[in-house]
């Protein structure tokens, strides 16, 4: 996903494509009996929200914006916790590139 972030100058003049892993901790015993979609969370709709934040945001930090990342999923959809990775590749000149990984829980 694209989205403006960065901390130097030179990171607020474009968009920066963010890969991101979510994992999302929920009751999913209704799909499993059912294995109908409608019993489950629709991964496409937490893409879209995942996305919208990233349209809507112009954070420094990964650290921010995985914040409003987790926040917005979980009171959006039926999950207990998430688990958010985001790597931002061709950053710097000497890693191929930076992580940060993080846990919230539905408050």
């Amino acid at each position: 996903m694209d989205t403006l972030i960065g901390v130097y100058d030179w990171e607020r003049e474009r968009l920066t494509t963010l890969l991101l892993d979510v994992e999302l901790d929920a009751n999913l015993d209704a799909a499993m009996k059912s294995d109908n979609v409608d019993d489950t969370i629709n991964y496409a709709e937490v893409a879209d929200c995942i996305t919208e934040v990233g349209k809507t945001s112009s954070f420094t930090l990964l650290e921010a914006f995985g914040g409003a990342v987790m926040n917005q999923v979980l009171a959006t959809f039926p999950a207990q916790a998430i688990r958010l990775k985001i790597v931002k590749p061709n950053i710097l000149p000497n890693a191929q590139t930076v992580a940060v990984a993080m846990y919230q829980e539905q408050t």
